[in-house]
């Protein structure tokens, strides 16, 4: 019997567990990409800009 109750435990986390991650995920939404690809192509603006200052300043 207490080998039944010791498998139980690992049962009974894999639901916990199970439970707890559709209520963690219930409030997700589905985001495009586009915030990522807007930040991405400023970042790419700013390091194709030239410096003017000299070199080594």
């Amino acid at each position: 019997m207490a080998v039944l109750v010791w498998l139980l435990i690992p049962f009974i986390a894999a639901v916990a567990a199970g439970l707890w991650g559709s209520w963690a995920n219930r409030t997700r939404k589905t985001r495009g990409d586009g915030p990522e690809l807007d930040g991405y192509a400023r970042f790419r603006e700013a390091m194709e800009k030239s410096h003017t200052g000299a070199p080594g300043a």
